[in-house]
This record gives structure tokens, C-alpha cells and sequence, in this order.
């Protein structure tokens, strides 16, 4: 798996899972939601996104 595989599925799951929790639990896993929209939004202005270096820490290759 790739850098950039391993981030789309990353990134699915970060928004996928509070909102299940969200509708299920608690609507404030939803502000889990939108900080990963913002960090999205963020790494497309800056070219850097703090997921994309702890998975290439862990060895994952581009």
C-alpha cells in the first residue's frame, strides 16, 4: 500500500466513523468531522498534511 492510498483510506474512515458515532452517540463527534475537513483544506493550500509524514515515519513509500 501506498502513501497516498493508505491516506484516502485514512482519510474515509476519519470521516465516516464519527459521523456513525455521531448519529448514534453524540452529535459532538461531528467536530471530529470537521477538523479533519479542515486539515483536508489546509494540506491543499500548504502541500503538507501531518498524516502524510507519520505514514512515511512508518515506512510507507510515495
Amino acid at each position: 500500500m501506498t502513501i497516498h492510498e493508505a491516506l484516502r483510506l485514512i482519510a474515509g474512515l476519519f470521516v465516516l466513523l464519527p459521523v456513525l458515532l455521531g448519529y448514534y452517540l453524540s452529535p459532538w463527534f461531528y467536530l471530529f468531522t470537521a477538523f479533519v475537513a479542515l486539515n483536508l483544506i489546509q494540506s491543499a493550500f500548504s502541500h503538507w498534511c501531518p498524516m502524510m509524514w507519520l505514514l512515511q515515519k512508518a515506512g510507507l513509500e510515495e
